[in-house]
């Protein structure tokens, strides 16, 4: 006698899912609801939007945790062609928005070949780890990095900096987590820091703005500086405890710019104060150390390596984002998690 229905397809739809992460995630998303919320109260339909977007993950998730890993590799080298075929495409036939050609016209839509990347590279790298893994030498991680810097090249001539950026961490946590040696970590450090001034030099007008932004806001208080400037006021008003849920004045009087995206957390920390900070950092922490520990544990090479990079391309997004919106790091287009 086949089991009851309810219990089978419930069972059916738990099965791969981790408890502790998916909870972990549901309270960092139900504090990033009520946040869109209190956001953009007088237009409610941000926060439908933003619903709708977390059923769509939600479906993704359970959709990719259905499919064995083996299988799951398999995208790794198609996705990473495809990709870099997309973003050859661009500089042929892309649309330039505000100044950058990152734009891919489709007819019906337009898609950012960029964020494809951020995927495919972590998946490609797995996956060509994985083939080596039982002779791994020093010419593998030579050829994983110019995997990575082919992406990365042609997103930061975009420009797109900040998305570059994050696809080649997302590429470096493989290569790192494959087992990249100390010493090249070391050297790729020091040889990044002796080309910093010829770095310079190629940066944009816009984005060397950022930059001098960042170390002194005041010189700019209405334009370039005027996001830090704002978002920095909202947090030290939040105080120890916050002003409490949908009365955040720097919110609802319009100061804070991109208040329901890039700069959320300006909002909650105003409302919520250090202690609601406290909270959702460890939250944060939480999520993190949990798929770490996932990783730790994954049967296969290219298991713990898509594990171990996921997790830390999420800590590198909320670190960025805390941190531009904190005053410590240059304003870049990067949202906060959930």
């Amino acid at each position: 006698m086949s089991p009851p229905f309810l219990p089978r397809l419930w069972s059916i739809l738990v099965a791969r899912l981790d408890w502790p992460l998916l909870l972990i995630t549901i309270a960092i998303m139900a504090t990033g609801l009520a946040t869109v919320y209190s956001a953009t109260y007088d237009a409610n339909n941000r926060l439908l939007a933003q619903s709708l977007n977390m059923v769509v993950g939600f479906v993704a998730m359970w959709t990719v945790a259905q499919l064995p890993p083996q299988k799951l590799m398999r995208f790794g080298l198609p996705l990473y062609i495809l990709g870099v075929i997309l973003l050859l495409l661009v500089f042929v036939v892309g649309v330039k928005v505000n100044g950058a050609k990152r734009w891919l016209p489709l007819g019906f839509t337009r898609i950012q070949p960029s964020e494809m990347l951020k995927i495919a590279v972590p998946l490609m790298l797995a996956w060509y780890f994985h083939q080596h893994e039982a002779q791994l030498k020093w010419r593998h991680y030579c050829i994983a990095c110019l995997l990575l810097l082919v992406p990365f090249a042609l997103i930061a001539k975009q420009p797109d900096l900040g998305t570059a950026i994050l696809v080649g961490a997302a590429g470096f946590y493989v290569i790192f987590f494959a087992g990249l040696p100390w010493q090249i970590i070391v050297g790729l450090a020091a040889a990044a820091a002796a080309a910093a001034p010829f770095v310079w030099t190629l940066l944009h007008d816009y984005q060397k703005k950022r930059i001098l932004t960042l170390i002194d806001p005041s010189s700019d208080p209405l334009g370039a500086g005027y996001h830090i400037i704002q978002a920095t006021i909202a947090i030290g008003s939040g105080g120890s405890f916050g002003k409490g849920w949908l009365s955040g004045t720097q919110t609802h009087l319009e100061f804070i710019p991109e208040r329901h995206t890039d700069f959320i957390f300006a909002v909650f920390s105003e409302e919520q104060g250090l202690l609601g900070n406290a909270f959702l950092v460890l939250l944060y922490l939480l999520l993190i150390g949990r798929g770490l520990m996932i990783a730790s544990s994954a049967s296969t090479l290219f298991s713990r390596l898509m594990a171990g990079s996921i997790t830390l391309s999420l800590f590198t997004y909320a670190f960025v984002n805390m941190g531009m919106v904190s005053g410590l790091l240059p304003v870049v287009g990067v949202p906060l998690p959930f």
